[in-house]
């Protein structure tokens, strides 16, 4: 997810995806820890999605 992609969704978008990012972060760790993670990079996406979404609704929140 691009930070353009991030400033056009809406709130409840943006809460929605966050919640499913942090669910596949989870899956992700399980399969790390279990040895069946083929995919070791998608962490890193994730967490830098993450960091947008976060970064993008404290902007919101100041704008406000």
């Amino acid at each position: 997810m691009k930070s353009e992609d991030v400033r056009a969704c809406s709130d409840d978008q943006l809460q929605g995806e966050l919640l499913k990012l942090k669910k596949e972060q989870f899956n992700l760790r399980f399969q790390q820890a279990t040895g069946g993670l083929e995919n070791t990079a998608r962490f890193k996406h994730i967490r830098r999605d993450i960091a947008r979404i976060k970064t993008d609704q404290r902007r919101r929140a100041l704008e406000n």
